[in-house]
């Protein structure tokens, strides 16, 4: 799923979650660490793209496709092979319970909104595909992965946007907050 998406999806659980709770969790925080993944992973190639655009050592054309990208091959582009390393770390359940279970010693406390990455890196599974970044989410245990459909394809980018748009809508509406927060 595209970065924003997953920003949005994790400030809108937060923001259903926190209708029923007495302290509320940080909204913006969980959709901060919901867009954690993508930025830990592709941060560093982009800017090394970006610069390297800018002093015109690299040209537009020269990119490889999104098919060219992944798997990895050995004469892949060291920038893209650690794009493709970081990724394993952020969309694996496996280093997101470590990180979870290291700030929960730490703070003596856990930090739920941290949830927001678990969030991604489950939504990243069925909306990615073998031939672009599949979701390595059992890693570095196993090399499992699944191949779903790709979330660029249009019919997915707009009931995706579609559904965010109804669920924050929903989110604002009075009658619907009132049915949520109902006792039963």
């Amino acid at each position: 799923m595209d970065i924003v998406s997953h920003g949005l999806w994790a400030g809108a659980a937060y923001k259903a979650i926190n209708l029923k709770r007495e302290k509320a969790l940080n909204v913006w925080l969980a959709a901060a660490w919901g867009v954690f993944p993508d930025l830990f992973a592709f941060t560093v190639p982009f800017l090394w793209l970006f610069w390297h655009l800018f002093l015109g050592d690299f040209n537009l054309s020269d990119l490889p496709r999104p098919h060219e990208v992944e798997p990895v091959k050995p004469d892949t582009l060291p920038i893209f092979q650690l794009a493709s390393m970081l990724y394993n770390f952020s969309h694996s359940v496996i280093v997101f319970l470590l990180v979870f279970g290291v700030m929960y010693i730490i703070l003596r406390r856990p930090v739920w909104e941290m949830g927001g990455w678990l969030l991604h890196i489950i939504m990243d599974i069925p909306t990615h595909t073998y031939q672009f970044f599949p979701t390595p989410f059992l890693w570095p245990i196993s090399g499992r992965e699944f191949s779903g459909f790709s979330w660029a394809t249009p019919w997915f980018l707009i009931l995706n946007y579609s559904t965010l748009l109804i669920a924050y809508i929903l989110l604002r509406k009075r009658p619907f907050r009132k049915y949520i927060l109902r006792e039963t």
